[in-house]
């Protein structure tokens, strides 16, 4: 299908004196899948908020199926077609996932049996969900697929995907592509942002690349490669992970975990069960996943958000720590980067300066001194993070929600890998980072393990794992399995563990069982 669905000319939008979108020109036929490709900061969430009526445009037109139309509110723009799976997650955490669902329905898709269609959808779309349970017990995977599925149920023309599978497994991204594909076949159109190029090669048919607010070039994915499609986004080449050998042996355990138990602290979480591991200074331990298998719990009582079970459960260079607080671990060499950056690792009413001084006041950096917060000292940190990692803003000192979430991840990011931690223990570290920030990212982890740190990465994302681990572990359903030296680890092997398949001698034969298993591990229930 080639007719025309939507299209965009000279759209702009300025925020002060930066110039978001600059005369955006964009169109998009039905039944296509469009990636949308750009560096954080790009222009792309501007563009697409403007499009689903979040954001109104300075200037230019938006015309639907050949006419010009305003869309003023995202309620307009379901009415016109136009679905969105946001990035960051618009949900309400007291509520149910039925309640949040129902919210962008019309009434008369919300009645009695609104549980049923949910509970269907999800499970044919390979994103199972409860729709009674609370948000808040939810996973930041699980609350992914609720945004998913409350945008198929409103059954949109066109679907504007802001990072969709950031939070899913290799297993569910396939699904989902099966699912796109399906919707495409139908005639609906797919806006695709995604940072995982690899994705982009195989399921988009046209890519548009945007930087600084500006459109640089228009490419047909399925005739170029990962590399060459990151070298134009960034307009230059993507350097890879330089995997250095330690300066050193691999020192004594910086980090120790031992029997550590941890019961479920909702209806919905995750026990964590038996976990034993060591990280040693020198090295990075990777642990994978299917999200709800009991990463947040872990990261949780790794962080001091919850206490372990003794004292001595978790120790910091030798020193028991399982009762102390994040300040109190913090005091001890360690650093955090949790999974949601927004609202969890930033507060995003804060501007930047004081979001450096929630988390190094406790710190050896000098910024408080006799019970009074040093501002000079807390702006040095927070200009030398901006300037390492290259955190593009619309004003000096802006609130952290102010930023794109890929900028807000290197600042959060960099804020703690500024300190040189004794033990960083960091959450999904590149979820919804272009190439060239993942590559930053990714280095100093391997940088600061390699300066003695010992550093701990819960991901999903396989090839950030294969590229930065000395050595992988995998939860599911909270159970830690023993953790295997990289280059003796296989991707199958891996997605048998994050399945709760283990490692059976017949891998053949466990392979049907994969895709069910994963999305029983991902539920977020324990047997």
């Amino acid at each position: 299908m080639t007719e025309l669905l939507l299209e965009v000319r000279g759209l702009t939008k300025q925020f002060g004196e930066l110039v978001a979108c600059d005369h955006v020109d964009l169109h998009l036929a039905r039944g296509e899948i469009h990636a949308l490709l750009g560096e954080n900061g790009a222009g792309k969430s501007t563009l697409v908020k403007m499009l689903y009526g979040s954001l109104e445009p300075d200037a230019g037109e938006v015309l639907w199926e050949g006419k010009p139309v305003r869309i003023n509110s995202p309620a307009e723009a379901r009415t016109v077609g136009i679905g969105m799976v946001f990035q960051h997650f618009s949900l309400f955490e007291a509520l149910t996932v039925r309640d949040n669902i129902a919210l962008a329905l019309p009434p008369e898709k919300t009645g009695r049996n609104l549980g049923e269609t949910i509970a269907k959808v999800s499970r044919d779309y390979g994103l199972p969900l409860d729709p009674d349970t609370s948000i808040a017990d939810l996973s930041v995977g699980e609350r992914q697929r609720v945004e998913i599925v409350r945008c198929l149920l409103q059954e949109p023309r066109l679907i504007i995907m802001d990072e969709p599978t950031s939070v899913l497994t290799p297993q569910e991204a396939d699904i989902l592509f099966d699912t796109l594909k399906k919707l495409t076949d139908e005639g609906v159109a797919i806006l695709y942002i995604s940072h995982r190029l690899a994705e982009v090669l195989a399921i988009a048919a046209r890519a548009t690349i945007l930087r600084h607010g500006k459109i640089v070039g228009e490419a047909d994915p399925r005739s170029e490669t990962a590399v060459s499609l990151a070298s134009m986004m960034v307009g230059g080449e993507v350097g890879d992970v330089q995997r250095r050998k330690a300066e050193f042996p691999t020192g004594d355990p910086r980090l120790e975990i031992t029997n550590l138990d941890l019961p479920p602290l909702g209806p919905f979480s995750v026990p964590l069960q038996n976990i034993n591991l060591n990280v040693a200074a020198g090295e990075i331990v990777c642990i994978a996943g299917v999200a709800g298998n009991g990463q947040g719990e872990l990261f949780d009582a790794l962080s001091g958000e919850t206490a372990a079970n003794r004292p001595d459960a978790i120790k910091i260079d030798g020193a028991p720590c399982g009762s102390l607080s994040v300040t109190g671990r913090r005091v001890c060499g360690a650093a955090f980067v949790p999974e949601e950056r927004l609202g969890h690792g930033a507060v995003p009413e804060f501007r930047l300066l004081d979001n450096v001084v929630l988390t190094r006041h406790s710190t050896s950096d000098g910024i408080v001194r006799g019970n009074l917060v040093d501002k000079t000292t807390a702006r040095e940190i927070e200009q030398r993070v901006i300037k390492d990692f290259d955190v593009r803003m619309s004003r000096s000192d802006p609130e952290a929600r102010s930023l794109s979430g890929g900028n807000l991840q290197k600042f959060v990011i960099g804020r703690e890998l500024d300190r040189k931690p004794g033990l960083m223990v960091v959450n999904q570290p590149t979820w919804g980072v272009d190439a060239g920030a993942a590559a930053l990212i990714r280095q100093a982890l391997v940088d600061l393990a390699r300066s003695g740190s010992a550093v701990l990465v819960i991901s999903q994302d396989l090839d950030e794992i294969f590229e930065i681990a000395d050595r992988i572990a995998v939860l599911s359903r909270g159970h830690l399995s023993e953790p295997k030296p990289a280059e003796e680890a296989t991707r199958e092997s891996i997605g048998l563990l994050m399945g709760g398949l283990g490692e059976p001698d017949d891998m053949a034969a466990a392979q049907p069982q994969i895709l069910s298993a994963a999305g029983e591990g991902a539920s977020g229930h324990a047997d």
